[in-house]
């Protein structure tokens, strides 16, 4: 597991879009700059190599500006010149260096907020072989060594920890765009594409019965006006969703009493019976909601898709805590497993609200929905 671990943080990818180069960062960088000169100038401890540490200085403060992207090569820059002056000042003079090389404390947060996992692993390698470079060439008591090295560890645990923060809410953001595609899915799916089926069936009806009887065809015509109407409402709503970015609010909302309105006669359509009993009046209005959406595509794919179905029996009642929901129809059970979304976004909707939903062929033949739904959750 532990192999596993370091594998996968030496995989990580660098974080996406990290932000350009800001006013803040030159600033930083003068204010670096004029730091080094002004110390350089007043110091009068640097003696011949003056040049060299300003030089020191200067190449740490610029490699600054490239720290978020390009992480690893401001370390490489910045710790790598350190090390070479050290190793001089081991081997070929005693000097000291400036107090604005401070600045390579920004470096490791910078390396593990933007860096890839194998850029951290490599930076963070030239960290600890520097830090006990530069205490050789200045000997330090304990404390200093162990204060040196936790500031080094405490601004890579930052970056670190803003870096997974930042990463998490980006992730939360997605998800909750997700949800939002996925809700706004199920109402396309389930409103407009129920109401658009009827519309198709009612229009294949008409057309059968316009020579032989008129008025039951401007019948059937006023009742495709009246839901081409409603199917024209819940699209804009949709729209308005989409356009505005607000969470969605489709209106209206159906409920548990909305389901008696999907009872029909015969008429070319399977007939339609709707039985609500027990107490529905004081059901969440999400499962209210997810009742007759769930209905509603149920009776649709049996209209759609049920070979010789004659009747669809919808039934739903109250079982203390819960609710249960059950849509059967009396068709040749092998022609009712369409691919596509239905089920699975009737399943979805009881699956967010803390209910099941089962769906298949009885053993005497039809197709049965069986929903059950807790009466009080609410939508999560």
């Amino acid at each position: 597991m532990v192999g596993g671990n370091l594998r996968a943080l030496w995989a990580e990818p660098r974080p996406a879009h990290p932000p350009a180069r800001v006013w803040r960062d030159r600033a930083l960088v003068a204010a670096l700059v004029s730091w080094s000169v002004v110390e350089t100038v007043l110091r009068q401890d640097l003696a011949w190599w003056r040049p060299v540490v300003l030089t020191l200085s200067l190449v740490i403060a610029l490699a600054l500006l490239w720290r978020r992207t390009h992480p690893l090569g401001s370390v490489v820059v910045a710790f790598g010149s350190l090390i070479a002056f050290d190793v001089a000042r081991l081997f070929a003079f005693d000097g000291t260096g400036l107090n604005s090389i401070v600045a390579v404390l920004v470096l490791p947060y910078s390396l593990f907020r933007w860096g890839a996992g194998r850029e951290a692993a490599i930076g963070l390698g030239m960290i600890l072989v520097w830090l006990p470079v530069t205490l050789a060439a200045v000997p330090a008591d304990p404390a200093e060594v162990v204060a040196g090295y936790g500031f080094f560890l405490f601004s890579a645990a930052l970056g670190t920890s803003i870096r997974y923060h930042a990463g998490a809410r980006v992730r939360d953001i997605e998800q909750a765009k997700l949800r939002q595609r996925n809700q706004l899915a199920r109402e396309l799916h389930d409103a407009v594409g129920h109401h658009v089926s009827a519309i198709a069936i009612q229009a294949q009806a008409g057309r059968a019965v316009a020579a032989s009887d008129p008025d039951r065809a401007l019948a059937t015509l006023e009742t495709i006006e009246e839901t081409a109407s409603r199917t024209l409402a819940e699209m804009r709503a949709m729209v308005g969703v989409l356009r505005d970015g607000t969470e969605p609010d489709f209106a209206p909302h159906p409920g548990a009493a909305a389901i008696e309105q999907l009872a029909r006669g015969g008429g070319g359509w399977p007939r339609v019976d709707v039985q609500l009993s027990g107490d529905l009046d004081e059901l969440n209005p999400s499962v209210g909601v997810a009742l007759h959406r769930i209905a509603q595509e149920a009776v649709t794919n049996a209209v759609r898709h049920a070979r010789h179905a004659t009747r669809v029996a919808i039934r739903v009642a109250d079982e203390g805590e819960r609710v249960r929901l059950t849509v059967r129809d009396d068709g040749d059970a092998g022609s009712h497993t369409p691919p596509g979304y239905g089920l699975v976004g009737m399943a979805e909707r009881a699956s967010l609200l803390g209910g099941t939903l089962q769906a298949g062929p009885d053993p005497d033949g039809g197709w049965t929905v069986d929903a059950v739904l807790p009466k009080g959750v609410a939508t999560t």
